[in-house]
């Protein structure tokens, strides 16, 4: 069985919850999961200044450990909260950064350069 970390959606329209799950590659996207490994909630409620998510660490280890594949969105959470590195390969369908030879990463200067129009 294909275990899959990736998020599950809870609550009414536009007072979304998101859970944190570990999950049956092949279930739908809110089946009954495996285990439950954090509570994510995208709204700040008022005094806050950033968002917050609840989860079991250890948990999320071990599934990673026994070859849980987590999701996009899953790994650059994790990579936020400092669970998995940014260079840490796990998530296979997360696109490698090579470089492009038409775009010049060192230039600073953002304004276009004009391009002489053959007549």
């Amino acid at each position: 069985m294909a275990v899959r970390l990736r998020m599950a959606v809870h609550g009414v329209r536009n007072n979304r919850i998101f859970h944190l799950v570990a999950v049956n590659q092949q279930q739908r996207r809110n089946a009954k999961p495996i285990e439950l490994l954090g509570v994510y909630n995208p709204r700040l409620t008022p005094g806050e200044s950033t968002k917050t998510i609840e989860w079991s660490v250890q948990r999320i280890k071990y599934w990673l450990k026994v070859g849980a594949t987590p999701s996009k969105s899953v790994t650059r959470l994790l990579q936020m909260g400092g669970v998995l590195t940014p260079d840490h390969a796990i998530a296979p369908d997360t696109p490698r950064e090579t470089p492009s030879p038409a775009v010049d990463v060192t230039s600073e200067d953002t304004t276009p350069t004009p391009q002489p129009i053959a007549s």
